[in-house]
């Protein structure tokens, strides 16, 4: 490659990596003049790229955003990992199949021999759960007038559609008396929201955000969002519950508070004594606090939605059991005993 294409890549890459770069700074890592970064910074402007000059006594320069989508230079790391991502993104139930497969083989048509070989031998084949009905398709449009929301940091106002309503009713329509059969109906007033975060689980998409009219956190699927426009007014973001996202959303399935304590959040806790080594419950406890107490016994802490799935959780280890408490998880083994224990009885009539 001639000497100027590989400095114009190089400082490229350097761009990249931070916002801002002081000019003197980029001709030290460059190893030329800052009179030949100069030059080479107007070639790129040539190409494309939108580097802008900043004043003040050093001067430098910053990579910003443009109206089109110059060429990108990733390193090799980056680019497997965005074609991996490119790849389970048919997962994500963003309803961006079809255009994550073209990314894709965008992405691998300019790849040098050496990375197209390793992104062709990692093929990931991103399947769901079987479910009784398939999970519901969120319009990208949608995500996106979400997530800004979320980074403008503004009041979001949508209407909310019901669970038992196959499309988003039009607003206007039932306005003018021609919903619900033209009976006049009107439809409910639009949820005012601060969007605060965007989650995935379960391959739903969610909205975490403060309603302002029932003054609580709510979360909402976005799947039954329709934005309004124009937005609200911006306003400073509340703390979540829990301390963070993941604390507060997995408390929120399960029906708790969030309290930022894993095992705490469930609505049944329970401690036992296994007679097991704490290096093997450990392989198959993936939520709960298991503390070695000898070579074969450990005490495991463990949370359940209820205490009868909490009696489950902890039997299917086949091992001998000592219950340090609650009293509510002892009288559960016992009904689960006794229902075991008939179960077990061959019945008096064949």
């Amino acid at each position: 490659m001639p000497k100027t294409s590989a400095r114009l890549l190089s400082l490229l890459s350097l761009l990249q990596a931070r916002r801002d770069w002081p000019g003197a700074l980029l001709a030290e890592r460059l190893d030329v003049s800052p009179r030949t970064v100069r030059r080479d910074v107007d070639r790129l402007r040539e190409l494309g790229y939108p580097v802008v000059a900043m004043k003040g006594p050093d001067g430098g320069y910053r990579l910003d955003a443009g109206t089109e989508l110059p060429p990108l230079l990733f390193d090799d790391e980056q680019a497997v990992a965005l074609a991996v991502a490119l790849q389970i993104a048919t997962a994500s139930g963003a309803g961006i199949e079809e255009a994550a497969a073209r990314a894709l083989n965008t992405v691998r048509q300019v790849l040098p021999a050496r990375l197209r070989h390793r992104v062709d031998t990692l093929r990931v084949t991103a399947v769901d759960r079987p479910e009784s009905r398939p999970g519901p398709q969120v319009d990208s449009g949608v995500l996106m007038a979400i997530g800004a929301a979320v980074h403008a940091r503004e009041v979001l106002r949508f209407d909310y559609r019901p669970v038992s309503a196959p499309v988003p009713v039009r607003p206007e329509t039932e306005a003018e008396g021609e919903g619900e059969g033209g009976r006049g109906v009107l439809p409910p007033p639009p949820r005012r929201v601060e969007p605060h975060h965007l989650v995935t689980w379960g391959r739903r998409w969610y909205l975490v955000g403060w309603d302002l009219d029932r003054a609580d956190w709510r979360t909402f699927r976005a799947d039954r969002i329709a934005p309004r426009t124009p937005a609200g007014p911006r306003f400073t973001p509340r703390e979540l519950p829990g301390g963070s996202v993941a604390a507060f959303i997995t408390a929120r399935f399960r029906g708790t508070t969030a309290t930022g304590d894993g095992v705490g959040g469930w609505p049944c806790r329970g401690e036992v004594i296994l007679a097991l080594p704490a290096a093997e419950v450990l392989r198959h406890t993936r939520e709960g606090i298991v503390e070695e107490l000898g070579p074969d016994r450990c005490r495991l802490v463990l949370g359940s939605w209820s205490w009868p799935g909490l009696v489950a959780a902890i039997g299917r280890f086949d091992a001998d059991i000592e219950v340090i408490g609650p009293p509510e998880l002892r009288a559960a083994f016992a009904r689960s005993a006794a229902r075991y224990a008939a179960a077990a009885t061959p019945p008096r009539h064949p």
